[in-house]
């Protein structure tokens, strides 16, 4: 397959063939096995403190006589608490069991669990093969919800990667037609529920990708922007396929798809 070469003017340069690795099929379900390894590598380990529910003292003698027992009351055998007592009639209330009030959990979450998930070398490499492929099929990113110009795919100079200020990389992809996707991304959403007086009051957007081959000044140019710069040898299934949905619009510039072709990157060794 063969792709346009344009610089930050929108012409033509000339023209470039895609490695081997966009030819793959796109296989939606190798994708989601490789997006959901790398969100459960990313989850935080969690759980309820081992003494939880279980700090009151609920031993309530049941024996005859015995002071502060409930020998005779006619009640359950549910650990109970001290609540009131008047002269020595006692109340109680129940503790520490789990259908009890302040009681412990029956089986809480335990930090020790672990959410890693596996997958093979060779599923993940073609999970990230298979995004990739998605990338430059049109009706797949349209269908993603991406607003993508008639020319899309292309492949953009090499002049990209040397901008140093924000304002040269919008005024760039304004001219690359993608004045709407920027305006779409940079919308800020409020989130529903307790979320807000937790630190993340705001969903932040997954807008474009530009791979670029090396570290230069348009990752740290781009960093305010609604979208993501990231090395071609640093993307995985996730960045090509956020929420393990294929088709997110994707610019490589020449030299990251020549680093993918001379490295042979993301195939089976």
């Amino acid at each position: 397959m063969q792709l346009n070469v344009l610089n930050l003017e929108k012409k033509e340069i000339k023209k470039a063939k895609l490695p081997s690795q966009f030819e793959e099929e796109v296989r939606s379900d190798l994708i989601q096995r490789a997006v959901l390894a790398i969100e459960r590598i990313r989850r935080h380990a969690y759980g309820a403190k081992k003494d939880a529910g279980m700090r009151p003292s609920a031993k309530l003698s049941r024996r005859r006589r015995n002071y502060k027992g409930s020998y005779g009351k006619g009640i359950s055998r549910v650990p109970r608490k001290t609540l009131s007592h008047r002269g020595s009639s006692f109340s109680w209330v129940g503790a520490v069991a789990p259908g009890t009030v302040g009681g412990r959990r029956a089986h809480p979450p335990k930090s020790e669990r672990i959410w890693e998930q596996k997958i093979n070398t060779k599923e993940r490499k073609k999970a990230i093969r298979s995004a990739l492929s998605a990338t430059v099929m049109p009706d797949i990113v349209r269908a993603r919800g991406h607003i993508i110009p008639k020319e899309y795919p292309f492949i953009i100079s090499n002049e990209i990667e040397d901008a140093k200020k924000a304002k040269d990389v919008l005024a760039a992809l304004k001219n690359l037609g993608f004045s709407d996707e920027l305006k779409k991304d940079s919308k800020v959403t409020i989130r529903a529920g307790k979320g807000k007086s937790r630190g993340r009051r705001y969903i932040t957007k997954r807008g474009m990708l530009i791979v670029v081959s090396k570290e230069c000044g348009l990752i740290s140019a781009a960093k305010n922007l609604p979208l993501e710069v990231k090395k071609v040898t640093e993307i995985n299934a996730d960045d090509l396929a956020p929420g393990a949905v294929a088709g997110r619009l994707t610019l490589f510039t020449e030299s990251a798809i020549d680093a993918i072709e001379k490295l042979n990157l993301f195939m089976p060794s």
